[in-house]
């Protein structure tokens, strides 16, 4: 297993170290993106690029724009139109389409003349575009949109069930979110309406996004959280919150933070300025305008002296000290730091 990288900045130049604080790659690109499935993306001549955790860069040609890669190919676009690269940079399915998305269960969602249709990895129509709009397979089916209404297909592209609604999204393990009329609901893979939409839908925060079992549910003004069977579990009662992180969410009321469990108890009162999510144990939190960070039972683990503070991954958490980069351990102890 490859040594997770690290992104450090160093005169507005980005490069890499190890989780020791050692140099990898040069600070050197105006632009890049954190490793993700193998490669980060850095900007050469005003172009996204793959880079490798060794500091190669993978491309045979310049294009306007490239993906992520998802089960081995990025999609690219070469003035208006996509196809997708390998992993050591070529093409492997020409450019041709009006519009591709990343890949997901050995399809990718392409837009080719008026229509929306899937491709496989070996560049072959495995449907045809004839519906309005097209999303990625999760748990065996993808959801797409016609004249009318949406629904979801399987992956010999056979209608299994239809919606009177706007827009249906992908599944998250069995249950995807439907939209209709500004409202979001719930849907499970067998068609079966979990919750008719009745929460606000906005595109500033997750509709219906599940993490750990639960999303944020907002209705006038105030949040909340629901469970993937459909079920309210916290009533929309605060004006900020987070996502769920090992068995905790952040949640505000004017300006104080603090943490609640999944039955809606506070376990962590709201006493920050503001607060982050659960990593590897700890959180960022706010306190007299200074971060730091806490344990799940609320007590400081590392004391507040940062600007700002990152959640932990892979044994490190990003801070700011004076307009700089840092990163620490666990025991707060700073591994590296921006110079200039």
């Amino acid at each position: 297993m490859e040594q997770p990288l690290f992104k450090i900045r160093e005169q507005g130049r980005y490069g890499f170290m190890d989780r020791e604080g050692r140099v990898v790659i040069e600070p050197q690109y105006y632009h890049a993106d954190d490793f993700y499935n193998g490669f980060s993306r850095v900007r050469l001549n005003d172009k996204l690029v793959p880079l490798d955790p060794l500091g190669r860069l993978y491309l045979r040609q310049f294009f306007n724009y490239i993906g992520y890669f998802e089960e081995g190919l990025a999609r690219v676009q070469l003035v208006r139109r996509w196809g997708y690269i390998h992993e050591q940079g070529a093409l492997a399915i020409p450019i041709q389409f009006e519009e591709a998305a990343d890949f997901s269960g050995g399809l990718a969602a392409i837009k080719l003349g008026d229509g929306y249709g899937y491709t496989t990895a070996e560049g072959e129509l495995a449907i045809a575009p004839e519906f309005d709009w097209a999303g990625d397979f999760r748990a065996g089916l993808a959801p797409i949109r016609f004249e009318g209404g949406c629904g979801y297909i399987d992956r010999s592209g056979v209608l299994q069930f239809e919606l009177p609604y706007a827009h249906c999204s992908a599944f998250q393990q069995q249950v995807a979110s439907v939209v209709h009329e500004g409202k979001w609901g719930l849907v499970n893979r067998y068609g079966r309406l979990l919750l008719p939409p009745r929460f606000d839908y906005s595109p500033d925060i997750s509709n219906g996004d599940f993490f750990e079992g639960m999303a944020i549910v907002r209705s006038e003004g105030l949040y909340g959280y629901l469970n993937d069977l459909g079920e309210l579990v916290v009533e929309p009662r605060y004006t900020a919150a987070g996502d769920f992180s090992e068995g905790l969410a952040p949640v505000g009321i004017n300006r104080r933070f603090g943490y609640i469990g999944k039955q809606g108890d506070t376990l962590i009162p709201l006493q920050y300025q503001n607060a982050g999510v659960f990593s590897e144990g700890l959180a960022p939190v706010c306190l007299r305008s200074t971060w730091g960070f806490i344990d799940a039972e609320g007590f400081r683990a590392i004391p507040g002296k940062y600007e700002w503070a990152l959640p932990f991954k892979n044994g490190l958490a990003r801070v700011g000290v004076a307009g700089r980069w840092g990163y620490i351990n666990r025991d707060g102890e700073m591994v590296w730091q921006e110079t200039t």
